[in-house]
């Protein structure tokens, strides 16, 4: 194989005049004098194989088991399809482990058709600063989406981030047809996963990346900058500007344990804003934590988000809430949102101004929490404050319109069931067939207002009424939960109503005026006749679909 220089000067192998595509092959036991054709006579650096104009079908492979140091770049120009895409993989046995010098393991600059799988980045001490171990970025000018990413079977630990996908400088739009799948993004500084945008303009909705799947990801101790309080650090996987998007069967957990004491933002496990169409669901989300008096909590639909849905996730032991839904500014375009058929087990742990489900921001509307098992006990609180001011099981602020809480079980060892910011009138807020159980002394907060009765709240509020009939209930619905201690590998099915005699009661889809849709938490078909909470098969030995 002939080699020599481009016209800037830059060395580059050549490739051969008949035509391609080509596998080029690395090893440590190569030599760079070699054509890199064939595992019998591969390159031995990268820096070698960076000088290959790839082309689509071509595939740089690394011998399994391998380390090798330097970066892959793949620049405008050097792209596939979807049907011919270019492929950084490993060959042999194992995983290849690429460990840069300070800087990114793979970039991708302005090009797509680039599929990368089965190998290892591990960043050194700067590249923890400053690398990425997979970077996607769209520098483009202008309207132009590139299409076609597949990241399988990647380990990114030692970076700044561990993958993180993005518009630009002048561009508008990122990636399209995008799957992240078997990946683990561990100990990062910043953050596991992350796809980002442009500024969100809610006058001009517009998204950066489009057709999202992201399936069975690990993000975990990903510790956050404690010298970063001007923005959050410390998530494990964060979605800005993004549309038609899946996160399923993921997991996040021990994040943000070491982000900024002074942050104004702080982590959470997995969250998205200034995004349309997402939905999460069958994840875990776990002991994530934050170094300030924000967030660290399981799951978020945060700024700028609509038409988009949690369900079938389990959020436990995390400083902040269970499930955040939030807007800090006035931009009316989070709206039309679900959570439902969750499960949050003893978080808010750190911080008791946030609770099991919170829901507030400013010019929200069209809110549906319903079916969710929430359980907050005093038990294992991380502060004296917390346990002095136990956490609710739901929190309602000010700020929303077009609310609609239904059909959940809310249960507490005697702390709040639920804390409303204001005494909400059912135009703006409406609760109705939910379970409110405490092994304690019963309480919930309205307004100014603190009742110790279901009765005496439904008559001030006009909450938990229907044609004239009340709903609700405060019966016990036996969960397992609400006694200490509950192993990690348990919290699930000891969230699953066990009563001998009926579980409480939900109000049907017609009444509620919403559509459930098809299964329960653990994948149980909905029966005709509902019950609160989470799971709709009681008693029955399940296995949820969690990651």
């Amino acid at each position: 194989m002939l080699t020599g220089c481009d016209v800037q000067g830059v060395y580059r192998p050549a490739r051969p005049a008949n035509g391609g595509p080509y596998s080029f092959y690395v090893s440590a036991d190569g030599d760079d004098e070699n054509d890199g054709m064939s595992p019998e006579k591969p390159w031995r650096t990268l820096d070698h194989a960076n000088g290959v104009h790839f082309q689509p079908g071509d595939r740089l492979r690394l011998k399994g088991g391998e380390r090798f140091r330097g970066r892959v770049t793949l620049e405008e120009g050097e792209a596939g399809s979807s049907t011919e895409p270019v492929v950084v993989e490993s060959y042999g046995t194992g995983r290849a482990t690429i460990a840069p010098r300070g800087t990114s393991a793979i970039t991708v600059h302005d090009t797509a058709g680039v599929e990368i799988r089965n190998v290892s980045l591990v960043g050194d001490r700067k590249a923890l600063r400053e690398g990425v171990g997979i970077a996607f970025r769209n520098r483009l000018p202008g309207v132009r989406r590139l299409d076609h990413v597949r990241i399988t079977n990647v380990e990114a630990t030692g970076f700044q981030n561990g993958i993180s996908i993005g518009a630009e400088k002048d561009a508008v739009e990122g990636y399209s047809d995008v799957r992240i799948t078997d990946v683990s993004v561990h100990h990062n500084l910043e953050g596991g996963l992350v796809f980002y945008g442009p500024e969100f303009e809610a006058k001009h909705p517009a998204y950066a990346h489009a057709g999202l799947r992201i399936d069975r990801v690990k993000a975990y101790s990903n510790a956050g900058d404690p010298d970063s309080d001007k923005r959050n650090t410390g998530s494990g996987v964060v979605l800005g500007s993004v549309r038609d998007a899946t996160v399923m069967r993921s997991v996040a957990h021990h994040n943000g344990s070491r982000s900024a004491a002074r942050a104004e933002e702080g982590p959470e496990g997995i969250w998205v804003y200034d995004s349309t169409r997402v939905v999460l669901q069958n994840n875990r989300s776990y002991r994530n934590r934050t170094g300030s008096r924000v967030d660290g909590g399981g799951f978020g639909l945060d700024n700028n988000v609509s038409f988009s849905v949690m369900q079938y996730n389990l959020a436990y032991g995390n400083d902040g809430p269970g499930f955040l839904v939030y807007s800090g500014k006035p931009t009316g375009a989070h709206k039309n949102n679900v959570v439902r058929f969750n499960m949050s087990w003893d978080d808010a742990r750190k911080l008791p101004e946030y609770g099991g489900i919170v829901a507030y921001g400013t010019r929200m509307r069209n809110l549906d929490i319903y079916h969710n098992t929430v359980v907050m006990r005093t038990s294992g609180l991380v502060s004296a404050k917390a346990a002095g001011n136990r956490p609710p099981a739901l929190r309602l602020h000010d700020g929303m319109r077009a609310v609609r809480v239904h059909n959940n079980i809310f249960a507490t060892d005697g702390g709040p069931l639920v804390e409303a910011q204001s005494s909400y009138g059912p135009g703006t807020l409406r609760l109705r067939g939910n379970d409110y159980y405490s092994t304690g002394r019963w309480s919930l907060k309205w307004g100014t207002q603190r009742f110790t009765r279901l009765g005496d709240w439904r008559t001030a509020s006009r909450q938990e009424m229907l044609d004239g009939k009340p709903t609700g209930s405060g019966d016990d619905p036996c969960l397992a939960g609400l006694a200490a201690p509950v192993p990690d590998g348990a919290v699930a099915r000891n969230l699953v109503p066990h009563c001998e005699d009926q579980v409480p009661v939900g109000l049907d889809p017609q009444a509620l005026g919403v559509d459930v849709g098809p299964v329960d938490y653990f994948g149980n078909r909905i029966p005709q006749s509902l019950t609160a909470g989470a799971a709709q098969t009681a008693g029955a030995a399940q296995t949820p679909t969690v990651g």
